[in-house]
């Protein structure tokens, strides 16, 4: 008896470490970096005349959140807009890269 009662045990153990070990939704997919940002991105704060450009330089920190170090860009408007959207956001891509260079592109729409 007092077998049975550990085997139930054990395997109630196992069962529920096994259901509780899957961190990600299983609705959910994991997005991409680029598909991220470009979510991000969407919707400028200003109106776009002509195509902009930008090279965006990024590293993450230890939550997973997105730090902005540079955004090579001549318009002042498009840095600020690309600051206030991507630092500090956090991203749920797994990426080991300690510096990633992202060009950006914006477009009228």
């Amino acid at each position: 008896m007092r077998n049975l009662k550990t085997l139930a045990l054990l395997l109630a153990m196992t069962f529920s470490t096994a259901i509780f070990a899957n961190s990600v939704p299983l609705n959910e997919e994991p997005k991409s970096l680029n598909e991220e940002i470009t979510s991000l991105l969407k919707s400028p704060n200003f109106e776009i005349t002509e195509e902009m450009q930008a090279v965006v330089t990024i590293t993450f920190n230890k939550h997973n959140e997105i730090v902005v170090l540079s955004v090579d860009s001549e318009n002042f408007e498009v840095v600020n807009f690309i600051k206030s959207r991507l630092n500090y956001h956090k991203v749920f891509s797994n990426l080991d890269a300690e510096k990633v260079i992202i060009p950006v592109r914006l477009v009228q729409s």
